[in-house]
Parts: C-alpha cells; structure tokens; sequence
C-alpha cells in the first residue's frame, strides 16, 4: 500500500518545522551571551570604556587605578560610555575594570590592563653627588721663638728709691733760712781756725823770745 502524497509531503514539512524551530531555539539562547558588549581600552595617559546591550536592568561599573579609585561605582541601563584621564605617573600603573551585570554572573566582566608611562613622564636618572674629597692643608711649623738679644742683654732700669731727705724746702719755709747757709757757717769755722792757730804761734815765738 503506497502512502498518498499529501502524507509524502507532510512528513518533509514537519521536519523542516521542527529543525527550524531548533535553530530559532538556539538563536534565541546564545543572544543574551552575544548582547552584552565591553569594550575597553588602556593608554598612558586616559582609559576608555564603551559597554552595550546590557538590558535595562541595574548594570554597575567601576574603575580603580593601584587599587584608588578613578571611577568609583556608577550604576548605568543597557549601555554606558566614558573616557577618564589617567593620573600622572612615573612608573607603570595597573587599571582594572570591574562590571556587574543585572542579568547574571555570567555576563559581568573584571579584567586589568597596565598603563604604561607616557613620553617626558618618567623618572631621570639621578645623577650620584661626587663625594667631596677631603684636602688635608699642611700647616707651616711656627719659626721657635727666640728671645731678643736686646731684651736679655739690655740692663733693667735701676728701680727709682723715693727720697727719704726731707724736702729742704719745707725746711726753708719753716726757719727762714737760705740754702747758702751751711757754707757760710764753715768759712766761718775755717776762718776760727786759722785765727787761734796764728795766736799760738804768735805766743811760741814770744815765749821763745824771752828764754
């Protein structure tokens, strides 16, 4: 018994039904994974972030630069841009981008990137001080002093001795007298003198005389 060809075509056409249903099926279960959308990118000196299709759910997004914060948590619906300047820095700096999505775990995102130091940024080089040198400065020998033939042969001035004659002037002043005085009274006691010794001559001769 043959089967009628209405029932020859249908079977085709359930087939077909069916595998296309499938297809739809899959379609519809990968799209959630394939919706939601980061991009993000790193240079030296800024950090941009463009995410969409993330539903209209409560999406949160931060961004932390050595573990400070450069974009502390902001909540966003279905999609979220933003470019942030870097600060300025010398050595390399680790960024990391942490996303929560409202619609799982499975779509969130923490990923860390490195921003290298731009250009005229880095550190120069210290250049080491020189260690000065010690100059050690030889000093002359003092000439030995020699005591100044001058000073040791040179005789010491006699010490003066105060006078212990009374000043003739109060003298003066008390009796009246005139300093040729004395020489006065001796010429008189010369002149004494000679007189008695002419009269004792004078008396020998007589004397003699008369013997």
């Amino acid at each position: 018994m043959t089967a009628s060809p209405r029932r020859a075509w249908a079977r085709p056409g359930t087939l077909i039904a069916a595998a296309a249903t499938g297809v739809i099926g899959l379609g519809l279960c990968a799209t959630p994974a394939s919706a939601h959308t980061p991009v993000w990118d790193v240079t030296c000196s800024n950090v941009k972030v463009d995410l969409t299709k993330y539903g209209r759910g409560d999406n949160t997004v931060t961004i932390t630069v050595d573990g400070k914060d450069l974009l502390p948590t902001e909540t966003f619906h279905d999609q979220f841009h933003k470019e942030l300047p870097l600060p300025a820095h010398t050595t390399e700096v680790q960024v990391r981008l942490v996303v929560k999505a409202a619609d799982g775990d499975r779509y969130s995102v923490d990923e860390k990137k490195i921003a290298p130091v731009c250009e005229g940024q880095s550190t120069p080089t210290p250049t080491p001080t020189p260690t000065p040198t010690e100059t050690k400065t030889t000093e002359s020998p003092k000439p030995s002093e020699t005591p100044s033939e001058s000073a040791s042969t040179a005789p010491s001035a006699a010490p003066s001795t105060p006078s212990t004659d009374e000043s003739p002037a109060g003298d003066l002043a008390e009796t009246g007298a005139s300093s040729s005085t004395p020489l006065l009274a001796g010429g008189a006691a010369v002149a004494l003198l000679a007189g008695g010794g002419l009269l004792l001559a004078n008396r020998k001769r007589r004397a003699a005389a008369r013997h």
